[in-house]
């Protein structure tokens, strides 16, 4: 078996290659493992990265070693590959899909509780043949974090600031809602929508926490639908919407488990962020990709451990 890692040198405030090196020569020296480090170079090249190597047939444990971006590339090269698995150490900004094993998160920082521990299935949210592997988002919120990545580009704005901007100039100065047709499980209705939220996971946004009791490898979606508002409702219900409590604003919000949700437009606005990476189109359609992800981390770790009933 190989044990491949690959990393991202741009994630995260520092550098931390060195750091990455040093637990593959560990795993080398140690226990003798055959391993090897990869440089990603662009987006999207560690997916390539990834299917390359899960082409050869040979048996191969993946490390992502990023943050939430590289963690969905990685898990879009292996998937439908029976013999890869991945697992994730964080060294980027924005770690969501970790949050999702609560106080088991910090030990995948640690390879020695990583390299033989075991393998489990998790579900996905396939969107349009492209996998998310804890929330995809379209409305306000996929916009916001769409701006953030535009407006991180300036050297006068930290990762804060970039999301503070995007956040103020969506807010205030676009629609909070946008004319669509929701269809979910052949049931369509059009109408404004402030957000459609599709839920495997639950941490998105740095740490919003929409359906609390989504879990990871159920085989259900939750989807949660707001419909359009004003902006002092607006204000009133996002505290709610970022801890789980959506039931107390049933005027507004709804959540259900289709199997299959459709969103269309007349005209190329829906934003759509699949584990912070964001793609724009007129015609969304999501599945559930039933346990197709083969994942493996420290022993005893749940990716519901901060799930409520």
């Amino acid at each position: 078996m190989k044990h491949v890692f690959i990393i991202n040198p741009a994630a995260g405030k520092t550098d931390s290659r060195q750091r990455i090196y040093d637990m593959a020569d560990l795993l080398r020296d140690k226990y003798a493992l055959d391993v090897q480090c990869i440089l990603t170079k662009r987006q999207g090249h560690a997916t390539e990265i990834a299917r390359r190597l899960c082409e050869s047939g040979e048996e191969l444990r993946f490390y992502a070693c990023g943050g939430d971006g590289t963690v969905n590339e990685v898990a879009n090269g292996i998937l439908g590959y029976d013999n890869a698995a991945m697992t994730c150490i964080p060294i980027g900004t924005g770690n969501d899909f970790l949050r999702n094993f609560g106080p088991d998160a910090d030990k995948f920082r640690n390879v020695e509780n990583l390299w033989d521990g075991p393998q489990f299935p998790l579900d996905v949210i396939d969107v349009n043949g492209r996998a998310a592997l804890t929330i995809a988002c379209s409305g306000l919120d996929a916009r916001v974090a769409q701006d953030v990545h535009k407006y991180g580009d300036s050297p006068m704005l930290n990762g804060k600031g970039s999301y503070v901007v995007a956040l103020i100039v969506n807010f205030l100065f676009r629609s909070i809602s946008s004319h669509w047709t929701l269809e979910l499980d052949g049931q369509a209705v059009e109408d404004d929508y402030a957000v459609i939220t599709v839920c495997n996971g639950r941490y998105y946004g740095g740490g919003f926490m929409p359906v609390a009791e989504a879990r990871m490898d159920d085989g259900v979606l939750h989807t949660m639908v707001v419909k359009k508002l004003s902006r002092p409702a607006f204000l009133r219900f996002v505290g709610a919407y970022s801890k789980g409590e959506y039931r107390r604003f049933p005027q507004y919000a709804s959540c259900s488990t289709p199997r299959v949700i459709h969103i269309h437009s007349d005209r190329p606005d829906i934003v759509t962020c699949l584990d912070g990476e964001c793609v724009t189109s007129d015609d969304v359609v999501i599945r559930l990709g039933d346990k197709q992800l083969h994942f493996f981390g420290p022993v005893g770790c749940s990716c519901n451990s901060t799930a409520r009933v």
